[in-house]
């Protein structure tokens, strides 16, 4: 006889499982030490009794020595129960077979719902996350932009990991203050952010989900300027080819992508000539240079930032041990 260890995913909807998990369940006596299992009254629809039981391994192994049993698992894993059910099981002369069977499985993805509830626990329970708004975590949003730029730069593919959680965090955390107003006042929750998202890629990208045609990735890029502007048409918003630019960024990267704007659009070079502020223009012009020369100034700059900060630390660390030095002679 047999040990069958039924798990099944919280992150599931209960009553999905697969057909041999049903099929055990259907065949054998079915037992669980979870008395609020959430699969229960799925099963009791289904006409299959379950016996909540005081969890005792060496019980069940005993048992399943004579019948082939179903263990419902609770979705925790119950590490502890299933080391000592072991143990049990091979101190017996004539051990059972013990077969895990997985019921339900997560999807890609699936993760993102445990941060939708921890998200959601958070909002209630906590003192700080309650009282935070949009206005609020701007900060953290932009702290934690920077933090995975650091990471990238840096090719700390770990931390990078870590650091767009933190990220993700922040877009989970804005999406459930919004969820807290009512859809007529502009409310929305993470469902929608995410399916707007979905959406507008699947409309942009009409060469991988209808049957337009391209040569290459220049093709792609077009298509995509031209659908932007057929949604800002759309919108009733001004159709300009540096519209919707955000005007907040760091300034480099504000000048690098208006440029690149305009001269996609065929505007001029010369108006970026007589610009205002004569230390403005000359940054400005830095900026074309580096365009035109197929480089970054933003991560040009940020990269002999870095390099100057080395420069500084050693600077510091030299000065030290001088320092030391000298009070060592003396």
């Amino acid at each position: 006889m047999a040990l069958i260890i039924l798990t099944t995913s919280p992150r599931v909807a209960p009553g999905l499982l697969t057909g041999q998990a049903w099929a055990a369940l259907g065949r054998h006596p079915v037992r669980t030490g979870t008395a609020d299992h959430p699969y229960l009254p799925f099963l009791a629809e289904a006409g299959i009794p379950v016996e909540t039981v005081t969890p005792d391994p060496a019980a069940l192994a005993r048992d399943a020595r004579t019948d082939t049993i179903v263990w419902l698992a609770a979705q925790d894993g119950e590490e502890d129960f299933m080391r000592a059910l072991g143990h049990a099981a091979l101190a017996l002369d004539d051990p059972p077979v013990i077969e895990v069977l997985p019921g339900s499985y997560d999807l890609p993805g699936a993760r993102l719902l445990d941060l939708v509830r921890v998200m959601d626990r958070l909002r209630r329970e906590c003192p700080w996350d309650r009282e935070q708004t949009h206005e609020s975590l701007v900060p953290y949003l932009v702290e934690e932009s920077y933090e995975v730029l650091e990471t990238i730069e840096e090719g700390d593919r770990a931390a990078l990991r870590e650091e767009l959680g933190d990220l993700l965090l922040q877009v989970m955390f804005h999406s459930r203050v919004a969820q807290e107003r009512l859809p007529d006042d502009d409310g929305f929750d993470i469902d929608d952010v995410a399916a707007g998202i979905v959406e507008k890629l699947v409309r942009r990208h009409p060469h991988v989900f209808a049957d337009t045609r391209v040569s290459g990735a220049e093709d792609v890029s077009d298509n995509w300027e031209v659908i932007k502007a057929a949604e800002r048409a759309a919108k009733g918003t001004r159709d300009s080819v540096v519209a919707g630019v955000p005007m907040g960024q760091p300034a480099l990267s504000l000048a690098a992508q208006l440029l690149r704007r305009a001269e996609r659009a065929g505007a001029p070079a010369d108006l970026a000539e007589g610009l205002p502020s004569e230390l403005g223009a000359r940054l400005f012009d830095l900026v074309r240079l580096a365009a035109e020369g197929g480089l970054d100034p933003e991560a040009e700059l940020r990269a002999a930032a870095r390099a100057y900060r080395s420069r500084v630390e050693q600077w510091e660390a030299d000065r030290r041990d001088e320092r030391g030095g000298r009070r060592t002679e003396q």
